[in-house]
C-alpha cells in the first residue's frame, strides 16, 4: 500500500466522519439526521465520532486495499488515524446534554465543596 493512499483515505475518513458526526452540513441536513436517530443505535453511533470512524472506515479500506488480509489490517488503521487527526485538531466538541451532566454533578457535590 503506498503511503499517500493511506493519507487521502484517513483524510476521506475524517472528512465524513466530522461531517455526519459534528456539522449541520447544507439546509441542516446532518443536523436533521442526528435528530432523526434520536437515542437508539442510529443516534448513538452518529454521536460517537470514534464508532462513527469505524462505521466509515470499512468501505474505504474495501476500496483501497487489494488483499483480504490487508483490508483488515487496515480499516482500524484508517480509524485510528481519523481518532488521531480529530485529536490534534481539538474536534472535542460540547454537546447539551454535556451541560446537564456538568450542573447535576456540580448539584450533588455543591453542599460540600467551597468555592
Amino acid at each position: 500500500m503506498d503511503w499517500l493512499k493511506l493519507v487521502l483515505g484517513i483524510l476521506c475518513v475524517w472528512r465524513v466522519t466530522h461531517l455526519f458526526s459534528a456539522e449541520d452540513g447544507p439546509w441542516h441536513m446532518f443536523a436533521r439526521l442526528r435528530q432523526a436517530g434520536g437515542t437508539g443505535f442510529w443516534g448513538q453511533l452518529l454521536d460517537c465520532f470514534y464508532c462513527l470512524s469505524l462505521w466509515i472506515a470499512g468501505p474505504v479500506a474495501l476500496l483501497l486495499a487489494d488483499h483480504w488480509k490487508d483490508r483488515l489490517l487496515l480499516w482500524p488503521a484508517l480509524s485510528a488515524g481519523t481518532i488521531l487527526l480529530e485529536r490534534l485538531t481539538g474536534g472535542k466538541r460540547l454537546r447539551l446534554r454535556d451541560f446537564y451532566a456538568e450542573d447535576e454533578v456540580e448539584e450533588q457535590e455543591g453542599h460540600h465543596v467551597l468555592r
